[in-house]
């Protein structure tokens, strides 16, 4: 039934390679099937001025897709003047899907801006995104923690996130491009790897849903993070 030859319930080959970059304080890419993101954490000793003082961390985002990402070129954000709204709306959910997952009062009085710069697009790029974000985060986290500037650590729960969606009528777990392009229904799901939900959107492109499809998305959706979870929790450790 799918253009890939995917089981219903079955997951893109998703790989995370970490400290890919010389820089940044925490770095990997994530590639889920032939979407692949390059993501990178930085360190400030400075929070945005309506938190200055109040002793809370902050976590931020920033978000982008290189001209050569899809199929025909897209000119740069920057060359135009102006951040897109699509581009606007992906970084503002990766960043407050990140926070969801952040003490920050255990972080203490700085900022984390994760960056992610899609390399190659082929659907799911923002689920990419905030899944690899929180493993370049991590990675940052763990370094403060090394120099003892972080006493305990403020990431506790892995955060991933996925697509699911109704594609020629049946349920599918992490739509690629020919999919979401097609589904009838979509939606990006971003939890934590106990379950606890962060942000769901789901929205019809020509077909409704009932009650029963949207929990039925919900429970692929848990099993994808689950999958996800475990990938993260490698990659820290290899």
């Amino acid at each position: 039934m799918r253009p890939s030859g995917r089981a219903l319930d079955e997951m893109r080959p998703v790989s995370i390679e970490t400290g890919v970059t010389k820089h940044a304080e925490g770095s990997c890419m994530i590639r889920v099937g032939d979407t692949h993101v390059l993501c990178t954490a930085t360190i400030e000793d400075r929070v945005p001025p309506f938190i200055k003082g109040s002793g809370l961390g902050w976590v931020t985002a920033e978000y982008g897709m290189l001209p050569r990402s899809t199929t025909s070129r897209m000119r740069r954000e920057a060359s135009a003047g102006k951040q897109g709204g699509r581009t606007v709306e992906i970084q503002r959910l990766i960043g407050r899907s990140l926070r969801a997952g952040v003490d920050r009062v255990a972080l203490g009085e700085r900022q984390i801006t994760v960056d992610c710069d899609v390399i190659q697009a082929d659907g799911g790029t923002r689920c990419a995104s905030i899944t690899g974000g929180w493993v370049a985060l991590k990675l940052a986290v763990q370094k403060l923690m090394k120099a003892g500037d972080v006493t305990s650590d403020p990431l506790v729960d892995p955060v991933g996130a996925v697509s699911c969606g109704i594609y020629a009528g049946q349920l599918v777990l992490d739509l690629d491009y020919p999919e979401d392009s097609e589904a009838g229904v979509d939606g990006n799901f971003i939890m934590t790897a106990s379950g606890r939900m962060i942000e769901a959107q789901m929205s019809a492109e020509g077909s409704t849903f009932t009650r029963d499809q949207m929990t039925g998305l919900l429970d692929l959706a848990e099993k994808g993070v689950q999958e996800l979870a475990e990938l993260q929790r490698a990659a820290m450790n290899a």
